[in-house]
């Protein structure tokens, strides 16, 4: 039986950036899972509809940020399994945090059990420049 979450993107701040519901094939996954369908979700978004900007998790290689997303120099169709090997990778990293219902999961192989109301939010950690 499929399931649907609330996605929420935030700045480290707790300024809200975006919020969107996404459906799972099942009510348990990992977070491995949650990251796989959401930057699957809305890869597969931009590429159906190519709007001037993309809004997603990873930002693609050549893009440009703006403030509402990001802007690629030309219309491309997004690989979504790059896209996907980036984010994974930039979890481990710290990159961004992911609290479902206010609580922080730590692993890619940590299981989150969906139930109606649940919301997982990712936050963007911005990194210092110093020197």
């Amino acid at each position: 039986m499929s399931a649907t979450l609330t996605i929420r993107d935030e700045t480290a701040g707790g300024q809200p950036l975006h919020e969107w519901a996404l459906e799972v094939l099942t009510e348990r996954v990992s977070v491995r899972e949650l990251i796989r369908s959401r930057v699957y979700q809305e890869v597969q978004d931009y590429n159906q509809k190519q709007p001037d900007r993309f809004r997603g998790l990873i930002q693609p290689s050549e893009a440009e940020q703006t403030l509402n997303g990001c802007k690629l120099p030309k219309k491309r169709h997004i690989d979504w399994k790059a896209q996907f090997a980036k984010a994974t990778e930039a979890f481990e990293r710290k990159q961004f945090l992911i609290l479902v219902n206010d609580k922080q999961v730590d692993s890619l192989d940590e299981e989150i059990e969906i139930e109606p109301g649940t919301t997982a939010t990712f936050l963007k950690m911005t990194m210092l420049v110093g020197g």
